[in-house]
């Protein structure tokens, strides 16, 4: 009986977070192309078609259809599925990492912001481009973290949330002044911002140093392979900040008892 408990609550997660995902595909779709998100129904990118109802099915349907249109035949991306499945396991191991059951609050914020970042991964991706109502939204998950997360393990204060919004977008503004937007973009200053207020100023600097690390790595890759040398850093941000987002804090931590002088 209680495995039974555990299996319906996760496989709940899965399947919520697999149909949050295939919003996801929508916004990050739309948001650039300022498209409504709910006024047109969903519809084949080559002929424009309706999508059945029965294809819309997260996963799954991608899967059945081979990949291709009902209706033309046109290959569907394999991102629409990968989208879905990521949101979906995302949910699942925020659940299992902070107790579903015991901080059902802080689990349903982390999972929304990881939903977030990942329409601001994809979408900076593609267009470099980083929609200010998703970052919006981050900083009001950061609010509602503050007054309702009921994580037995969360520091958060006001004041540290404060300096998180400040920490690192701040300096990443300063770049962005001095370069005139050539090296980074506003958006990833203001991302920062928001990240910075729902993490605090501990994790928040943990963010930017996967996010550097990270960004580091694929545009050395990038540059060896494509000559090319200016990429998007809005994803290696929302990187930083989703592996912050559980790991952030106790990794400071560690970091300064090691540094510290007994």
């Amino acid at each position: 009986m209680f495995y039974a408990y555990y299996i319906f609550i996760y496989g709940f997660l899965f399947l919520f977070g697999a149909a949050i995902g295939s919003f996801l595909n929508v916004c990050i779709y739309r948001l650039p192309l300022e498209e409504s998100l709910i006024k047109r129904a969903s519809h084949c990118m080559s002929c424009g078609e309706k999508i059945r109802h029965r294809d819309l099915i997260p996963i799954v349907s991608w899967i059945f259809l081979r990949g291709k249109c009902h209706s033309c035949g046109a290959p569907i991306s394999p991102r629409y599925m990968i989208v879905e499945l990521l949101n979906a396991v995302l949910y699942v191991l925020t659940g299992m990492w902070f107790g579903v059951v015991e901080a059902p609050i802080h689990v349903m914020l982390i999972c929304l912001l990881l939903s977030a970042l990942i329409v601001v991964f994809f979408m900076d991706w593609d267009t470099q481009l980083i929609n200010n109502a998703v970052v919006f939204f981050i900083f009001l998950l950061g609010v509602a973290e503050y007054f309702f997360s009921d994580y037995h393990l969360n520091e958060l204060t006001l004041r540290n949330q404060i300096i998180g919004f400040f920490a690192v977008s701040v300096p990443l503004l300063l770049i962005v002044l001095l370069s005139k937007e050539r090296a980074m973009g506003m958006g990833d200053a203001l991302l920062m911002a928001a990240g910075g207020f729902f993490l605090g100023w501990k994790a928040a600097l943990v963010a930017l140093f996967f996010a550097l690390i990270s960004a580091s790595v694929v545009g050395l890759f990038l540059k060896y392979r494509t000559g090319l040398s200016k990429f998007a850093f809005g994803p290696f941000l929302s990187l930083g900040i989703a592996i912050s987002a559980f790991f952030g804090n106790e990794l400071i931590s560690a970091y300064l008892s090691l540094i510290t002088v007994k």
